[in-house]
């Protein structure tokens, strides 16, 4: 891969300031507050510093960084897809990085952002109707679904559910057009978002990531790491998304439902998230993350051709990352 050390550790650098850590990796902070104005300019110029590193460097192997206090790191896992990285959720370093900067169409890990904004918005116990036309987007554009029946009423909480687990375009379209308000409104809404947190690699088209003709939307395996720390700072959300298993019983306002996690990384020592995503242009996609040692490391791999296989990458990484991260 194009990728040097040096990259990296911007890269890290820029993490850090977004997350609001501070960049050794063995440093213990307090809870971070919200990000000043100052901070997300000083974000986005060191990540416009990483980017421009990147491109500029010449083809290298995935790099390990080697981590501040550890002794020799062992050598890191095979990764098959595209691009990668780890880094740690508390102190911004990054793990493991290979073609991080990479601009590829994510698919459904495009619902992160959705959750993230619409509890920007919302409370958990907002009732959401679904329309008609939101059962039929999700089925004309062959996109996975929550079998939403038009007409039900959801609260938020139950809405994020169906957007996380069965990774339903069908909610997706509800809550965006609830809270754009429009769908497009609440598109323009995503990208802003993107830059505010310095994911300048990022281009939403939607609010699912299914394929929209002339675009698919782009983002970067760093970007997506820099959402996935933010999004599991919200209680609620870490709870979703590490949910297997989802049942909302019957009620005066909606049906009931069920649904799956189609994230096998559940279940697995620690596993705590985040998002599966799959298109024929991307490719299989998974952001995850995971707890080793009393600190959370997210990560996320994109272009993966093989579905099962992610899952194991992604474990073998978290894994490693705990062993080297000491």
């Amino acid at each position: 891969m194009h990728d040097r050390k040096a990259p990296l550790l911007l890269c890290a650098g820029a993490l850090a300031l977004l997350t609001g850590f501070a960049a050794p990796a063995h440093a213990r902070t307090a809870a971070p507050q919200p990000a000043s104005a100052a901070t997300l300019a000083a974000t986005s110029a060191a990540i416009a510093s990483s980017t421009a590193s990147s491109t500029a460097s010449s083809a290298a192997p995935a790099t390990a960084l080697p981590v501040a206090g550890s002794r020799a790191a062992a050598e890191p896992p095979t990764v098959y897809g595209k691009a990668a990285i780890l880094v740690d959720a508390e102190t911004g370093a990054v793990r493991f990085g290979e073609a991080e900067n990479r601009r590829m169409p994510i698919a459904s890990l495009t619902k992160t952002m959705t959750a993230y904004l619409v509890l920007k918005s919302a409370r958990p116990g907002d009732l959401v109707e679904v329309r008609p036309e939101d059962a039929r987007y999700a089925r004309e554009g062959g996109g996975t679904t929550a079998y939403l029946r038009p007409g039900d009423r959801l609260p938020v909480k139950d809405m994020l559910y169906a957007l996380m687990l069965p990774s339903g375009a069908d909610a997706a379209h509800a809550l965006a057009r609830t809270y754009g308000p429009g769908v497009a409104g609440f598109v323009a809404r995503m990208n802003a978002t993107a830059k505010q947190l310095g994911m300048n690699d990022t281009f939403y088209v939607n609010a699912d990531g299914l394929p929209m003709p002339g675009s698919d939307g782009y983002s970067t395996a760093r970007d997506q790491a820099v959402l996935g720390v933010q999004a599991l700072r919200d209680p609620l959300l870490r709870q979703v998304t590490s949910t297997r298993r989802y049942t909302t019983a019957r009620t005066g306002t909606h049906r009931s439902y069920t649904w799956s996690n189609t994230n096998r990384l559940l279940g697995s020592p620690g596993a705590v998230g985040l998002k599966t995503g799959f298109t024929r242009a991307a490719g299989f996609s998974l952001a995850f993350a995971g707890e080793r040692d009393g600190r959370l490391l997210v990560g996320v791999l994109l272009g993966e051709s093989v579905s099962s296989r992610r899952f194991d990458t992604a474990r073998a990484l978290l894994d490693w990352g705990g062993r080297v991260g000491v």
